[in-house]
């Protein structure tokens, strides 16, 4: 299942956040977006999964405009991960799992809701913290949870907004590693990142923004130096290592 932004304008009170955005992502791809504080990556996330509406353009699903589905037909194709949530109801894991359900469940839960549920919790080995208090989890365990949660609804595509922005290094290799394993096996997966090497360490693709624009898209051969550093404004050295590519900081830039 491919997904296709086609000159996707959005403006925050009349100011212009993303600038003609295209780009086009197939099944089984992981996509980082990145770029600078600022630059439209979750606003772009959040276009692609209809909580904001666009101004301009249009985000298709498989040549269908995401605004001729309904609401339980998006959630059926699209999950979305958000960076963090206000939760205050008391809810074991199970029962945050199966929340993911809701675009398939009538009046109540079935048995193949519960089977599911059952199911995603064992594949992500989260089983063990099924009846656990979801408030009680560790920042990691609870991504892991919100990514279950969105899994639940069997989706094709993945959008998620800094999984691992508040992550130890540990948990930001499980997350990512997770969704690496996620893409192997078709689902399409794209996430916003703060971290350049994270994004070359895992990115099938990778959407650079600046200033609401694609900056530059393509394969990991658009990780050069002199990417970088007009994107981010700053010096750096790139190092090859065992296959892997690392990006290291050397400076700001300096304008005259």
């Amino acid at each position: 299942m491919k997904i296709t932004i086609q000159d996707v304008e959005f403006s925050y009170n009349g100011f212009p956040v993303l600038k003609n955005v295209n780009n086009k992502f197939e099944k089984g791809d992981l996509v980082a977006l990145v770029g600078p504080n600022g630059s439209g990556k979750s606003t772009l996330i959040k276009c692609m999964n209809g909580i904001l509406k666009v101004r301009k353009g249009t985000v298709l699903i498989d040549d269908r405009s995401i605004s001729s589905f309904s609401p339980n037909e998006l959630a059926r194709e699209m999950a979305y991960v958000p960076q963090s949530e206000n939760r205050k109801a008391v809810l074991n894991v199970f029962d945050i799992v199966l929340l993911g359900r809701k675009p398939y469940i009538n009046w109540k839960p079935t048995e193949q809701d519960l089977r599911i549920t059952s199911d995603i919790l064992n594949s992500l080995n989260l089983d063990h913290l099924a009846m656990r208090d979801f408030n009680k989890l560790s920042g990691g365990q609870q991504q892991s949870v919100y990514i279950a949660r969105a899994l639940a609804q069997e989706p094709d595509i993945l959008l998620l907004d800094e999984p691992i922005a508040n992550l130890d290094i540990r948990h930001q290799i499980e997350v990512l590693d997770l969704l690496k394993s996620l893409s192997q096996k078709g689902i399409t997966v794209i996430i916003a990142l703060h971290d350049i090497n994270m994004a070359a360490r895992y990115a099938s693709k990778i959407m650079m923004l600046r200033d609401g624009k694609v900056f530059a898209g393509g394969g990991r051969e658009i990780i050069t130096k002199e990417n970088i550093e007009n994107l981010y404004d700053i010096k750096v050295k790139i190092i090859e290592n065992n296959g892997h590519t690392f990006i290291i900081p050397d400076g700001l830039q300096k304008h005259h």
